[in-house]
């Protein structure tokens, strides 16, 4: 029997767990003439101080909406750590190292500097990828402890709503194969390794390709005509009174709203309102109603007022250019980027459907439907929300008929559309009949805009809504 006096060591192994050991606070014994235990390899790693780097558009702090990860998760390049919100969108900050997550510096909510620690993350130091003023630190850990995701550098491109979806489900990225455009994870990618995962059979996805109008024998269900008139209730929020003044600071879009506006009282604005009779739209639009939902598109009248918009901005370009500061020059936009305002919880945000003078309204459809979805679930991003040439505002959804709107610099023209509203009004015979009457205000920068160009646009406008058919002779 041979003794052996060891000191304690912090990672101890036995190969041949049938031996008896015996511990004490002085020696280890073992019944075997071999030394029975060994330490395991212990790796050093260093510890990176990965910083939140420039995102553009001047931007120097932004506010954590969401972290993708916690300490102790391995992450790979690309890999997808937390999303951040700024006062112009909201941005997804991916991984440019291969290792685990050891310190988040932020929590939800907090605001976050450019150029400052976003997470620390322990890389291999063998690798040699990380310089030497990141490092922080070099604390030995297990080998055992050390586990990266299998697939090492992989890059993978998902939206943050589809990288929540495989949080949810424990499904690593870099196991899933995408079948979007470069690779990207889309949803359905998902859900079908989860269908291979756990042989479920799911339902075929809602993006499906264009589909004939149906025959005439199979009629589609018709819709009410007699349609119980909306009464706006209340938000339900709960009402605390506590006695004393709160104050807050201005983040997010509110902060970009304040500066907006603020170099917008620059602009000498000019108004000019009107009304249209969109009866025959109307009717138009419950026809292609159904066939934009057999398409799994939401078609409302949204995209017919942003395609007659860009057909009368190609009548009318000095609608849709910008003025210098200097107010030298005027640069005519060749694309029709036509921002909507959108009403979220986030405050008022203005995505923009780009180069309208090349779509259809059915694609213009689809592209709203994108924004609105995005725009509710506060994942806009700086592509969407920026690059506007000319505005529409839609106060109808809402209940409003006219308003001031207030332009959107470097943009020289914008809209607000009231609600549709049923009003008596007279035909060619003198008649009465009901009209769908929509009210329309428009402003415009009377620097280089004058009130003779701006009602003949209206003008223009309002006779494509008037007459949809109208729109197919320009149509390209």
């Amino acid at each position: 029997v041979c003794i052996h006096r060891v000191r304690s060591c912090s990672n101890i192994r036995f190969i041949k767990s049938k031996h008896v050991c015996v511990l004490d606070k002085s020696a280890l014994k073992f019944s075997h003439q071999q030394r029975l235990f060994r330490t395991s390899a212990v790796s050093c790693g260093q510890i990176v101080q990965f910083k939140l780097s420039d995102i553009g558009e001047g931007i120097t702090e932004v506010t954590v909406k969401e972290w993708y990860i916690k300490e102790g998760d391995s992450v790979s390049q690309f890999d997808s750590i937390c999303e951040v919100q700024s006062d112009k969108a909201s941005v997804t900050i991916t991984s440019r190292y291969d290792g685990v997550i050891r310190k988040l510096h932020y929590s939800i909510d907090d605001i976050a500097f450019v150029g400052k620690p976003l997470v620390d993350i322990e890389i291999d130091a063998s690798k040699g990828v990380a310089s030497e003023e990141d490092v922080v630190e070099t604390p030995p850990m297990s080998h055992d402890e050390h586990t990266h995701q299998e697939i090492k550098g992989h890059k993978t491109l998902a939206t943050p709503a589809v990288r929540r979806l495989a949080m949810e489900n424990n499904i690593k990225l870099s196991e899933v194969v995408g079948t979007g455009k470069d690779n990207r994870i889309l949803k359905e990618d998902i859900l079908n390794y989860l269908a291979k995962q756990t042989g479920a059979i799911l339902p075929p996805s809602p993006k499906a390709e264009i589909i004939p109008p149906l025959p005439k024998s199979e009629t589609l269900p018709a819709a009410p005509k007699d349609k119980a008139r909306k009464i706006p209730l209340p938000v339900s929020r709960p009402i605390v009174f506590s006695g004393k003044d709160k104050t807050e600071p201005v983040t997010g879009f509110q902060k970009a709203m304040v500066k907006t506006m603020s170099a917008a009282l620059k602009i000498p604005h000019f108004g000019y309102c009107d009304e249209i009779d969109l009866t025959q739209l109307v009717q138009l639009r419950e026809e292609l109603k159904p066939l934009a939902e057999i398409r799994g598109v939401k078609l409302s009248f949204m995209p017919f007022f942003i395609k007659a918009a860009s057909l009368g901005l190609l009548q009318y370009p000095i609608l849709n250019a910008s003025l210098d500061e200097n107010c030298q020059n005027v640069t005519y936009k060749a694309s029709h980027n036509i921002g909507v305002a959108m009403d979220t919880g986030q405050g008022l945000i203005v995505p923009n459907v780009k180069n309208v003078q090349v779509c259809s309204v059915f694609e213009i459809a689809a592209e709203l439907n994108r924004l609105q979805s995005l725009g509710s679930a506060g994942q806009l991003g700086t592509s969407d929300l920026t690059g506007g040439t000319f505005t529409l505002s839609n106060i109808g959804t809402i209940g409003g008929t006219y308003a001031k709107p207030v332009i959107l610099p470097p943009e020289v023209a914008i809209g607000a559309l009231g609600k549709i509203q049923v009003l008596p009004r007279f035909n060619g015979k003198g008649e009465v009949f009901q009209a769908q009457i929509m009210n329309v205000s428009w402003s415009a920068d009377h620097r280089i805009i004058d009130g003779a160009t701006m009602a003949r646009f209206s003008n223009l406008w309002k006779s494509y809504l008037e007459n949809p058919a109208s729109m197919l002779l320009d149509l390209k």
